[in-house]
């Protein structure tokens, strides 16, 4: 047992929790985590309430460990989603972009809320919102962290604020959990290194790419989603920095979303101007560029697509060399962590 306010507060035994990650977080993924001593994310961003609800009974079924959903709150499909994980008592409710208005509904039944940030101003009024613990991202992660690095952002937001700080951004092994305990936060997340792993479902081709990556091999721009994130530097990645803007591509990939999460024409227009008209409004050039990066990731994730796919990947990859299981995995980090700390407790001061 590995006990940090992170461990306490969820009621598991590792400090370490799966990045919420659309097409990835699956159920056999997020069980193994949980099943390993740690925190197990689904996102559900890109499903249907439906799939959502079969999503969690899954899970449940796979394990009897805590476990999380991941929703953005702009996104199509948000409210409903939300709903779903209240009803079927999930505990624990990790959001990002936006205003969580069902942080009663889930302390109603004893769950949890977990806001994500990657700016520290925005930290303190999480927590006034009722905010439970937060994840705190930095610029080294795959995907949407801002311009601070972890280094600089867990310090400044574990001043402002009093709850469990997850750090998130660069993290791939024990030392990484050591030095974020030591810069003040609670636990950690990681995305990059648990898509490497037995039971994840991302192609073994990129799987390849990521272990033969180096730390410089990612590039950061907000052309592939629309906002500013990191992507593994691929040929498609890299044309991407180069190009206009993807009309032709735009209009495939958001009927491509369309499908997927089974909307109407009408609820499709709806939540475009929703999305357009939400704090964190989206213009259109960016759901347009969503609809692109979404329709790249799944080539990447799904069919292996090292040509005409990207993967958002952070950093940490040129420190990743192994496929592991997921135990396995969590187990040598902590190890490595317990070994980290026990050695800085030595060093006279």
């Amino acid at each position: 047992m590995f006990k940090t306010r992170m461990t306490e507060l969820f009621g598991i035994e590792k400090p370490i929790m799966l990045a919420g990650m659309n097409w990835i977080t699956e159920p056999k993924l997020v069980s193994a985590v949980c099943n390993a001593g740690g925190l197990g994310v689904l996102a559900v961003a890109r499903c249907t309430p439906q799939e959502t609800k079969d999503f969690i009974r899954q899970i449940k079924d796979m394990t009897d460990k805590p476990f999380g959903i991941n929703q953005i709150l702009v996104g199509p499909g948000a409210k409903e989603n939300i709903e779903v994980a209240i009803e079927e008592q999930v505990p624990i409710v990790n959001y990002s972009l936006g205003k969580p208005w069902f942080i009663d509904d889930v302390h109603a039944y004893g769950g949890k809320v977990m806001g994500t940030i990657a700016v520290a101003r925005h930290a303190a009024r999480a927590v006034s919102m009722g905010c439970d613990a937060l994840v705190v991202t930095g610029h080294e992660a795959a995907a949407h962290g801002a311009a601070a690095t972890s280094m600089v952002l867990i310090p400044l937001v574990a001043k402002q604020v009093d709850v469990p700080i997850i750090a998130a951004g660069g993290i791939y092994d024990g030392r990484g959990i050591a030095a974020a305990l030591a810069l003040g936060a609670d636990g950690v997340s990681m995305g990059s290194r648990f898509m490497i792993v037995q039971e994840s479902m991302v192609h073994e081709r990129f799987k390849q790419l990521c272990i033969e990556a180096t730390e410089q091999d990612t590039l950061y721009d907000n052309v592939f989603d629309g906002m500013d994130g990191r992507v593994l530097k691929t040929k498609e990645a890299e044309a991407m920095t180069k190009k206009g803007f993807p009309v032709v591509d735009a209009i495939k990939g958001a009927m491509l979303v369309k499908r997927v999460l089974n909307l109407s024409w009408s609820k499709f227009v709806g939540l475009t101007f929703e999305m357009m008209r939400a704090e964190e409004g989206h213009p259109m050039m960016v759901l347009a560029r969503q609809a692109v990066g979404n329709m790249k990731h799944m080539k990447a994730i799904m069919e292996g697509d090292v040509e005409g796919g990207i993967l958002f990947a952070g950093q940490c990859c040129g420190g990743i060399a192994d496929i592991p299981t997921t135990q396995e995995l969590v187990d040598r980090i902590m190890d490595e962590a317990s070994e980290t700390l026990a050695r800085m407790n030595k060093l006279d001061v």
